[in-house]
């Protein structure tokens, strides 16, 4: 007699966080964890009408908004005050019963309302406390709010992008924000494990600033090590290899990298000069490519010019020459390894009826099967979290909401 296997835990189920966030970069990283299956408590301010991505335009009604259900999926909402001493009284309890307390808030707010882990040891030896700010728990921009756009001028990275001799360009995305939630959600894993061990919480002090400076690796160690002055580069070049950027095709832009000598060699050879990688020729290694830039590039835009973007794909991919088309944002969505890879989602919504978006690339194990969950509606988890997790009997929960705990 055999019988039938248990079906796997999700990596994270055994995992509570409480979050105070609002709107992108903090509600980013704990929707990763939660995809990994750890519960994330929402705290919605009721005052204020709860985290203001709830009513981002366009695609916004009432208290629902795409923007909030991008970041927000499987996710539980509590209404709670944490001004109000009955709110905080159900706050503590939570911290009793919870890992982690993790927000996105100004660097000077986590301390002035009491969520530090200095506030709150006494309740849970082990809680973890991460902050993800726009500038740090300290440090003379401490006190500033931190917005993606802002942060990607102060570390640089709008100085080098865009075409040379252009206006200072954003990315396309809140790639700050974004990689912000990303360290945020490693962080407070790194301090639950650490936590797990040792029975002692701790601080992650995070924040989007850190995390900006941090991504211009290699050419802020060329800078502050041999006094390198990093500069836009036409049409996307990578600084220093030769070719790695786009280049336009008769119908479009495709992207061709040749990070290797051998890579180069394919490309040589399937753009009809297989000299120019034979053993001394000028282009044949990375220096020489790299001194004759402004000579070997334009030929090779003449020659891409000369074909669809689809037929270079056609020639270049076989021989495992890195290279891709630039899509749009309606083709990268399309495209059948996105497809293939389950990264479009389905979730159904009381308001929207099905609502798609994309899957986390965060994986562990198997991905559960069948839709996704969708985001919470505002407070939609009050009630069960005060009966079902903090035993609270209805009597209590009734004296709590007369207090103005749940801001009713």
């Amino acid at each position: 007699m055999t019988t039938a296997p248990s079906p796997a835990r999700r990596p994270l189920e055994d995992v509570r966080v409480i979050a105070v966030e609002q709107y992108g970069a903090g509600p980013f990283g704990t929707w990763h964890l939660a995809e990994l299956g750890a519960e994330i408590i929402k705290i919605e301010e009721p005052h204020s009408g709860g985290d203001v991505g709830r009513y981002v335009p366009p695609y916004q009604e009432g208290e629902d908004s795409l923007f909030f259900e991008t970041f927000n999926r499987g996710k539980r909402s509590v209404r709670l005050d944490l001004a109000n001493p009955a709110g905080r009284e159900v706050f503590e309890d939570l911290v009793r019963h919870s890992d982690a307390v993790y927000s996105n808030l100004r660097g000077d707010v986590p301390a002035r309302i009491g969520i530090t882990y200095a506030d709150l040891r006494h309740l849970n030896p082990a809680v973890v406390c991460c902050s993800l700010s726009g500038f740090g728990l300290t440090g003379p921009r401490s006190a500033q709010p931190g917005y993606d756009y802002v942060l990607q001028g102060l570390a640089g990275w709008m100085d080098l992008t865009g075409e040379p001799g252009g206006p200072p360009a954003k990315s396309g995305l809140s790639l700050v924000d974004y990689s912000g939630g990303f360290v945020a959600a490693l962080s407070l894993l790194a301090g639950l494990h650490a936590a797990r061990r040792d029975g002692v919480g701790c601080d992650c002090d995070v924040s989007l600033y850190d995390t900006a400076v941090s991504m211009l690796t290699y050419p802020a160690t060329w800078h502050l090590s041999a006094g390198y002055e990093p500069r836009r580069t036409r049409h996307s070049a990578h600084p220093s290899l030769v070719p790695f950027q786009a280049f336009e095709a008769a119908d479009g832009w495709l992207v061709v990298g040749c990070a290797k000598e051998k890579f180069w060699q394919r490309l040589a050879a399937v753009l009809g000069h297989p000299e120019w990688a034979e053993p001394g020729h000028p282009y044949a290694d990375f220096a020489g490519r790299g001194e004759r830039r402004d000579t070997l590039v334009p030929e090779l835009e003449a020659i891409f010019a000369t074909r669809t973007v689809a037929a270079w794909l056609e020639i270049l991919t076989p021989a495992k020459v890195p290279c891709g088309p630039v899509h749009t944002v309606p083709q990268a969505l399309a495209d059948p390894h996105t497809q293939a890879r389950g990264l479009v989602v389905e979730s159904d919504h009381p308001r929207y009826g099905t609502v798609r978006s994309v899957a986390s690339p965060v994986r562990a194990g198997e991905r559960p099967p069948g839709k996704a969950p969708r985001a919470p509606q505002r407070g939609e988890h009050t009630d069960t979290v005060l009966r079902d997790l903090l035993g609270y009997d209805a009597d209590r929960a009734a004296g709590l909401r007369a207090k103005g705990a749940f801001g009713d």
